[in-house]
């Protein structure tokens, strides 16, 4: 059971697109996150043999427990992927029912299935029962304010056979915009008939914030998704207050540490030039406490090697 290898409660990592590369995993790991999610990737591609695909959910043995998130919008497409995403060992599958994009969405993958309830509940049925590993769904609150919310399914989804359930707390209609609702994952936790973790997620930006929400819904989890970009001592934050240790900041020098060995771990792993380009998401992310900022960034993001990113990096090390 998936319940079995995972933490009393959970400090989990979400899936990000061109975020949550193997080589960011691996830098969260490192700083508390419980469970990682790998990048979202199509169900199409997978079983088109697609490289890029398959170097997003990569992973290494120090990154368990952790989950390969697939998305697709059939029966056929989800069950085949399913199957190969199981050839790779991961801890558990993760259905991706969230996603709001319009280009995933649109196409009735992600959150756009939450239009069609019973086709949802249908094709995840079939994903629990063509593999042998546990499954899990991340989803959002409802398609919209007028739709079934995810406390009229979310039993359903459970008696498909997942083992964990994450939940956003937004419509698809919201995108990210507003505030995340968290009642209705508070309802869905203290459903006495749901008998698998739920973790919830959204708007979660500081370990006093997660402390409060634990203890106000009661979730088996929590997601951290963009407040984490470039933001990795996040985790060892919560971990300190879930410890009632003091809540400790990372050193300049730290932060520009993490920022050159993620650099470097992508060149490495796919070459300088998508090191390149990956890292632009996240320096602003990793320096938004520094003052004057503004002329190192540009300089980061005008950068046309390694190394010329390397030595601005020893610039700021020393401001």
């Amino acid at each position: 059971m998936l319940k079995d290898i995972l933490p009393q409660f959970s400090l989990g990592l979400s899936p990000m697109d061109d975020i949550t590369t193997v080589e960011y995993r691996e830098i969260c790991k490192k700083y508390g996150a419980d469970v990682l999610f790998t990048e979202f990737v199509s169900s199409d591609a997978l079983i088109r043999d697609v490289e890029k695909s398959y170097q997003k959910i990569a992973f290494s043995k120090e990154q368990r427990p952790i989950g390969i998130q697939i998305f697709g919008n059939t029966k056929e497409t989800l069950v085949e992927a399913a199957q190969r995403v199981e050839a790779l060992n991961p801890d558990f599958i993760d259905i991706n029912w969230g996603c709001p994009v319009r280009k995933i969405a649109g196409k009735g993958s992600g959150s756009g299935i939450l239009a069609d309830i019973d086709k949802m509940l249908d094709i995840t049925k079939a994903v629990v029962k063509s593999v042998k590993l546990p499954v899990s769904v991340k989803t959002r609150i409802a398609y919209d304010e007028n739709s079934t919310p995810i406390t009229d399914f979310a039993e359903a989804l459970q008696d498909c056979g997942i083992q964990l359930l994450s939940i956003h707390g937004r419509t698809k209609k919201q995108m990210y915009l507003g505030s995340a609702d968290w009642t209705m994952i508070g309802q869905v936790k203290n459903n006495p008939r749901i008998k698998i973790p739920i973790f919830g997620n959204g708007d979660i930006d500081s370990a006093q914030k997660m402390l409060d929400y634990k203890k106000r819904y009661g979730v088996d989890g929590i997601l951290i998704g963009r407040a984490a970009i470039g933001k990795p001592y996040l985790f060892k934050q919560c971990k300190q207050i879930l410890n009632n240790a003091p809540i400790t900041e990372p050193t300049l020098k730290e932060k520009v540490d993490v920022c050159k060995w993620h650099l470097n771990a992508l060149a490495d792993n796919f070459g300088e030039f998508r090191a390149i380009v990956v890292m632009k998401k996240f320096y602003s992310k990793y320096f938004s406490s520094i003052s004057h900022f503004k002329p190192y960034k540009m300089r980061l993001m005008d950068a046309k090697s390694k190394d010329e990113i390397l030595s601005v990096l020893d610039e700021i090390s020393v401001m």
